[in-house]
């Protein structure tokens, strides 16, 4: 089986509660949503060619090549690296992995072999693709889109926006398997209350133990600016008369400019 791949590299996790532990990423191409401050529109499309560092983990360094790799080459290129530093987790994102599920199963399935932790980075709307592998994530990490700054890539051009709740409700249904799961709401200034209120009420429905995390967006793209402290704590007091767990976390990784 090929995987379509974008890179494969060692960084810290930059975002959510497992922020700053080291983590190997294993980024597959192809993604079916636009999201206005997304900083891999790289990854919208299926790669070209994939880049996979060279070791040390870390080094920056690169070698290009083919971004159909079969799986087997996938988990080779890993292996060097995760041989020559232990790490935390290793992390399937995109882009949107569950585009390719038959893929991201038996990479799953060949890093856990090895011992291994899988921590899956998902729009979290592919219940199915995720029901068919859920057996193989150790960890989560879904979003829950909100339509104000988020939209399908084949909306027609200027369509209005559709909310994304039921389709994130399902998945989350299929993800409280794992043994943990965190769901992330970007928070930008144009999320509206209603939106966000409507996402904790299905979150406190389905699964209150997920680890919730607010995350005022970092500038990037389309948005220019992020909401301030004030916003963010009144949306975190909010969410918290709902959900146990609720975390505002900004993404770390741009601050010290790690990948």
């Amino acid at each position: 089986m090929d995987v379509n791949l974008v890179e494969i590299f060692s960084s810290v996790q930059g975002e959510g509660p497992d922020v700053g532990r080291r983590t190997l990423f294993v980024r597959l191409g192809g993604c079916d949503l636009r999201c206005a401050w997304c900083d891999t529109p790289h990854s919208w499309l299926p790669a070209r060619t994939a880049r996979v560092e060279r070791c040390p983990p870390g080094s920056g360094d690169f070698a290009v090549g083919d971004a159909n790799p079969g799986v087997d080459q996938v988990l080779a290129a890993a292996a060097s690296l995760l041989e020559a530093l232990p790490h935390a987790f290793v992390s399937l994102t995109g882009g949107e992995p569950l585009l390719q599920p038959g893929a991201v199963a038996a990479l799953a399935r060949g890093l856990r072999a090895s011992g291994q932790r899988i921590h899956l980075e998902t729009h979290g709307l592919h219940a199915e693709a995720l029901a068919g592998l859920i057996d193989h994530i150790d960890v989560v990490s879904m979003d829950w889109k909100l339509a104000s700054d988020v939209r399908r890539a084949d909306d027609p051009k200027g369509a209005p926006p559709a909310d994304f709740h039921d389709r994130h409700e399902r998945f989350l249904a299929v993800a409280k398997r794992a043994p943990r799961v965190t769901v992330k709401l970007v928070v930008t200034e144009a999320s509206g209350d209603a939106e966000i209120d409507e996402a904790v009420a299905r979150i406190a429905r389905v699964h209150p133990a997920a680890d919730v995390i607010l995350q005022p967006v970092t500038p990037f793209a389309k948005v220019t600016c992020r909401p301030s402290a004030e916003r963010m704590l009144g949306l975190q007091a909010r969410v918290q008369a709902v959900l146990p767990d609720v975390r505002v976390i900004p993404q770390t990784h741009p601050s010290w400019g790690g990948r």
